[in-house]
This record gives structure tokens, C-alpha cells and sequence, in this order.
């Protein structure tokens, strides 16, 4: 499924609700090839029990969710799990569970006892700047939650060389880290999601790759897209965002069509492990 081209949107008063609502509106759906990919491949249904880590404004689990499964998410971003509360507890999903949580897995686990038997962390590699350390020890604690044999879900950027987003998520990690030196800055490597499998105690169980491309509306929604999604974060505290979002809107430029639409090409990877 090809993303949609977003409609222009006014921004709100609150930069950080503002990024949350774009995230929602304008930047989540990208990665809409990813999460279709994996629950084909994991035949995600009526006896899944699904656990998000960073389920965002939901999406995920509401596609989740439309195919059967009981779903539970936990992010640390409060607007976005607003968001997802907004999508997920407003409407029912036939006899599917649904439980959000402000926290770690622990907040969401099932009263009665059952254990995930899916765990999907969609972004663990996304964010310049994270600290693998942190994540392994996320996963661990998600893998404790979830029955053996369970599949645990990580993504990251494919090949540099095929993801157009690296030069914008350059900018942000030269911003964020003026000693950084963007050239050997990589969005992820090629066993990176294998070694944090291997960290977090888990067995990885194969791999694909999938094409996300980053389309928008125009110059304007790329921008607002790529700074909700978080990675700019730490350019964002240490520069003015005027000069964030020059240099943001210079790096997206070569995207540019002649239509004013921006066109981004992206492969993602993912990579399957399991509970022991």
C-alpha cells in the first residue's frame, strides 16, 4: 500500500501537541507497508495478543486491531497516546482487547494472566541518538511479558543508500550533536537489529525488507512530517527552530517535484526474533 499525499493542515498554539497531531495526521501512515508486511508474514488474527512498544498515536493497532487481534500498546509520549486512545478506545473492534498505557509493558498486561504472544517495536532505531543499552533492556522487560516462542518485532533503515531520509536525519543528528560527524552517521547498520535482539536475550527468526516511501502534500507537510517524528528532537533543544527548519527544508529540497508534492523513497527492514 502506497502512502497518500497528506492534506495541508494548520498548525496548533502548542509546538509539542502541534508535532503530536502531525505525527497522527501526516507522518504515522508512511510506515503503513511496514506494519501491513509483518502482520501478513505473522498472520496477525482473531488469536493474536499484540503488545506495541511505542505504539505512537495507534495506527499500528488499529490495523491490528481491524484483523482480529487484541491489541495493547504503551508509548512514552502522552499527546500520542492520547491520540491513540482517541482512535482505539472510541470504537469497537469486535471482541478484540484493547489497553494503552503511559509506561512499561507491565501497565498493560492482561488481569487474568495471558501473555503476549506478539510484541512489535516498530521504531526501536529510528531516534539519532538512542542508546541501544536502553532499548535491550525495553525489550527484555517486553519479552517477560510474552509467552515462549513469541515473535518480537524490530524495525529499522535498510541500506543508506536506499533510504532518502538519511540526509534530512543527517541535518538532525549535526544539529543535535554539533561534535558529531554526519558523515559517519548512519540510520542503522546492517546486524544492528540482530545484535539488539541478541542483547535483549531474544532468537532472531529471519528478516525482510520493505519499501516505505515518504510522500507529502507539499514542502510545508514534509517539514512538519519529519520533525513530528522525533528524531529532531534534540536539534529542536539545542537550535532555533528557524534555522532547524531551513536546513530541514534545504536537505528535503532534491525531493521536490514539480507538482510542489515532496516524494521520499525508503526501504525499511524488520527483523523477526523469538522468546526463548
Amino acid at each position: 500500500m502506497t502512502p497518500t499525499l497528506v492534506r495541508r493542515n494548520r498548525p496548533s498554539s502548542s509546538p509539542s501537541r502541534s508535532r503530536a497531531r502531525d505525527w497522527a495526521e501526516i507522518q504515522e501512515r508512511m510506515l503503513v507497508p511496514l506494519y501491513e508486511a509483518v502482520y501478513e508474514r505473522l498472520d496477525v488474527g482473531p488469536g493474536t495478543r499484540l503488545l506495541s512498544l511505542g505504539c505512537g498515536s495507534g495506527l499500528a493497532l488499529l490495523m491490528a486491531a481491524a484483523r482480529g487481534a487484541s491489541v495493547s500498546g504503551v508509548d512514552g509520549d502522552a499527546r500520542r497516546l492520547e491520540l491513540a486512545r482517541e482512535r482505539l478506545l472510541s470504537r469497537p473492534h469486535g471482541s478484540g482487547v484493547t489497553r494503552l498505557g503511559h509506561g512499561g509493558p507491565d501497565c498493560v498486561l492482561d488481569p487474568t494472566g495471558r501473555r503476549f504472544n506478539l510484541v512489535t517495536a516498530f521504531e526501536p532505531l529510528h531516534h539519532a541518538g538512542c542508546e541501544p543499552r536502553d532499548l535491550a533492556r525495553s525489550l527484555a522487560r517486553a519479552g517477560a511479558c510474552a509467552e515462549r516462542g513469541a515473535a518480537v518485532v524490530l524495525a529499522g533503515w535498510g541500506p543508506q543508500e536506499r533510504c532518502s531520509a538519511s540526509a534530512a536525519l543527517r541535518v538532525a543528528a549535526r544539529l543535535g550533536d554539533p561534535m558529531t560527524a554526519p558523515a559517519r552517521w548512519r540510520p542503522c547498520g546492517r546486524d544492528d537489529l540482530e545484535n539488539l535482539a541478541l542483547r535483549a536475550g531474544l532468537r532472531p527468526d529471519g528478516s525482510g525488507r520493505v519499501s516505505c516511501p515518504y510522500g507529502y502534500a507539499d514542502m510545508g507537510s514534509a517539514v512538519r512530517g519529519m520533525l513530528s517524528t522525533g528524531a529532531f528532537d534534540a536539534a529542536l533543544r539545542a537550535a532555533e527552530e528557524e534555522q532547524v527548519t531551513k536546513e530541514l527544508t534545504e536537505a528535503l529540497q532534491p525531493y521536490a517535484r514539480a507538482d510542489g508534492t515532496v516524494w521520499m523513497p525508503n526501504v525499511f527492514r524488520y527483523l523477526v526474533a523469538r522468546v526463548p
